[in-house]
């Protein structure tokens, strides 16, 4: 497989993984609020305890997506970064110290 290729498939991953991780995050913040107006239509006088508990909840999961969303770029980064030539063998260094 060739580096061009490499560094493709790369790109992809890091595509896939990102998009998977805001999905995840939007599909998870959406449950928080259908739950938490649920909860509010059940017992309205309980609306500040709920809304500051699913602030905390939802704020928690955007940091999660954020840092998973950050790991993608590095991922995306470390992937188009040159490579380094390897050093050649040299004969001085293969002989043992006495």
């Amino acid at each position: 497989m060739n580096e061009t290729m490499f560094i493709g498939l790369g790109y992809i991953g890091a595509g896939i993984g990102a998009g998977l991780t805001l999905i995840g995050a939007g599909l998870g913040i959406g449950k928080i609020g259908a739950s938490a107006l649920e909860g509010l239509a059940r017992q309205p006088e309980a609306g500040g305890a709920l809304r500051t508990n699913m602030i905390i909840a939802a704020a928690l999961i955007e940091g999660l997506a954020f840092f998973a969303l950050v790991i993608s770029l590095l991922a995306v980064m470390n992937f188009s970064a040159p490579k380094a030539p390897a050093a050649p063998a040299d004969a001085a260094q293969a002989q043992p110290l006495h």
